[in-house]
């Protein structure tokens, strides 16, 4: 098949994620709120009720167009199931979480089981300690974009902008066999953005924030863009260390949440741990701005992810 064609297909698969995500979210957004599957915005001074698990949407959209790259690239047929199984499972894992609340022990080993079919898609004639990484990874990576959460779209924006650069450099690199996976992952995540910015209709939930990962480790080691992904990812390792130096390994239900005043500025809490959103409101500011900010940080590793990629045209990295 034409590269020219290999890329239509991808794109079209994109395009198929967005509508089918976009499509689905309006009524889900109900179902879930008659469902009383809802949260408080805490960001916000009236705290307003906003559904929650609206990553199941960005799941859907990902799912069909995923089905649809397999019936498109039969050649590919092995990586696209078993990239669907990986995000599946880690889609599952995240609803568990979000309505039964898993330790950080537990969702670390179930997220490294759902990373394990991964190994059977990976290039020939690597050693034992890479094969064992890949799990790993996937759970890491889901962790990462799990944590640096909680303001309207930071999370889905920063996805977008992860994913967008692993697609431009796996297109530059000519690694097409992850086109797929990474143009129906931002597809979706691009449509679910339009109902989760600010003012957010739906938050993702672990649901929709694990899966960014996952997806983002899956397209790592099946395209072999491993530096490019850990560069992208850089935000949110930015932000895991930055709250277990100063907190460990704390549980959502012990954190301290951020001040809210009554004109919509945040103020982070003296005491309690660090991260990049509290680095960032050092200075008080409103929620917009925090996002902006942190999407701003997130496209500069994006920007280096992709000149990165064009440096090491046809290298194995």
């Amino acid at each position: 098949m034409q590269i020219s064609q290999l890329l239509l297909t991808s794109g079209l698969c994109g395009l198929i994620a967005f509508i089918m995500t976009f499509t689905v979210m309006p009524p889900l957004i109900r179902r879930l709120k008659q469902a009383n599957i809802v949260g408080h915005d805490i960001h916000k001074f009236t705290k307003p009720e906003v559904a929650e698990m609206g990553g199941i949407g960005i799941l859907f959209g990902f799912a069909i167009a995923i089905m649809v790259g397999v019936y498109l690239y039969p050649a590919w047929q092995s990586q696209l199931t078993i990239s669907l199984i990986v995000i599946l499972l880690t889609g599952i894992i995240g609803m568990v979480d979000d309505l039964i609340m898993l330790t950080s022990k537990e969702k670390l080993l179930l997220l490294w089981i759902a990373g394990l079919p991964i190994m059977w898609v990976t290039p020939p004639n690597v050693g034992i300690l890479y094969m064992i990484s890949i799990p790993i990874a996937v759970s890491i990576a889901s962790n990462l974009t799990n944590m640096l959460a909680g303001l309207n779209g930071i999370e889905t924006g920063l996805g977008v902008i992860a994913l967008t650069s692993l697609t431009l450099s796996c297109i530059i690199m000519n690694k097409y066999d992850v086109a797929i996976i990474s143009f129906s992952m931002l597809g979706a995540l691009v449509a679910f953005l339009f109902y989760n910015r600010y003012p957010a209709n739906v938050f993702p939930g672990d649901v929709g924030t694990l899966i960014i990962g996952a997806s983002i480790a899956i397209i790592a080691f099946i395209g072999r863009v491993k530096i490019i992904a850990f560069i992208v990812l850089i935000p949110n390792i930015i932000d895991g260390i930055l709250k277990l130096k100063s907190a460990g390994v704390m549980e959502r239900q012990n954190h301290k949440p951020t001040i809210v005043k009554e004109d919509g500025i945040l103020i982070a809490p003296s005491g309690g741990f660090n991260s990049l959103i509290r680095s960032v409101l050092k200075k008080p500011m409103r929620e917009k701005q925090v996002v902006h900010i942190i999407w701003l940080i997130g496209l500069l590793f994006g920007l280096l992810g992709i000149i990165i990629a064009y440096l090491s045209k046809g290298m194995l990295i």
